[in-house]
């Protein structure tokens, strides 16, 4: 009834995905790969909470 309210978990994890890129990036540029290295792993793990959330939206 109330699903106009509900927020949109994929929505919310893109968000954070593009932040922790854009912190690897600065990492990087700044030379602290060690920091980039664990920016980039945490990126991956939420494009994949990503990519699970869309395969569980879409229909059989």
């Amino acid at each position: 009834m109330f699903s106009i309210f509900k927020r949109d978990p994929i929505k919310k994890l893109t968000k954070q995905h593009a932040i922790k890129l854009e912190q690897a990036m600065h990492a990087q540029r700044n030379g602290d790969i060690k920091s980039y290295a664990m920016l980039t792993a945490e990126a991956e793990q939420i494009a994949n909470e990503i990519k699970t959330l869309e395969q569980e939206k879409q229909p059989a």
